[in-house]
């Protein structure tokens, strides 16, 4: 069984993050035995400037990406069936603005400090559910508190996390060596701090990474 190590880098907030895990997630399944991963998510905003009420969504893809409401709506359609291929089911209709999600990175950096790794997966998980499919706000405290409950995490101890700055610095400089090292767009998946994977792909795209490097190793 060859070791791999697996950094994830993304924002809850990207939709090709969601599609890229899930792919990920089937990638490392299919190897079974062959390969024994530890996956570990890290910070990326991909709009840390967003303000704390956010931005309608439609004005802000548009503004950003120089396109059009119907381009919006087209690259809404081509997630969603990348979403239903994988297993992730998008609402984009339900999603009617963008937010800050700071606290949500620092929670995940909270969640990976206690040393569990599979509750980080699950908080990652239902962080993105609860954004993408359910069209909730992943800056407010009662949202993320009510994720942290679900995947059976510590709710005081989060809300002590979401009270105060911890872990603020620590997310900030894990940004900022991500984009040092020429990170500016997510997903990007590091393999063994040497091997670049960037974007959503499909499964299959993974699977030969990953067998590969499984190989070379």
């Amino acid at each position: 069984m060859t070791p791999i190590k697996i950094d994830f880098v993304s924002d809850i907030a990207c939709p090709w993050c969601a599609v890229g895990l899930a792919s990920l997630e089937q990638a490392i399944e299919r190897l079974g035995d062959e390969v024994s991963v530890s996956l570990h998510f890290q910070p990326f905003e991909l709009n840390p400037d967003m303000p704390p009420e956010g931005e309608d969504i439609l004005e802000h893809l548009m503004r950003k990406y120089q396109i059009t409401a119907e381009q919006v709506a087209q690259n809404h359609e081509h997630i969603r069936e990348r979403g239903a291929a994988v297993g992730f089911s998008f609402n984009l209709d339900g999603r009617k603005r963008t937010y800050n999600t700071f606290d949500a990175h620092r929670l995940l950096h909270w969640a990976s400090a206690s040393g569990d790794a599979e509750a980080q997966r699950r908080l990652k998980w239902r962080l993105l559910s609860a954004y993408f499919s359910e069209g909730a706000d992943p800056s407010n405290h009662e949202v993320l508190l009510s994720a942290v409950e679900q995947v059976g995490l510590n709710v005081t101890q989060a809300t002590e996390v979401l009270n105060t700055e911890m872990w603020h610095d620590e997310v900030r400089q894990q940004q900022q060596f991500y984009r040092s090292q020429g990170i500016h767009s997510v997903p990007a998946v590091i393999i063994n701090d040497r091997y670049l994977v960037q974007g959503g792909q499909p499964p299959e795209a993974f699977e030969q990474a990953l067998r590969q490097i499984a190989a070379e190793s």
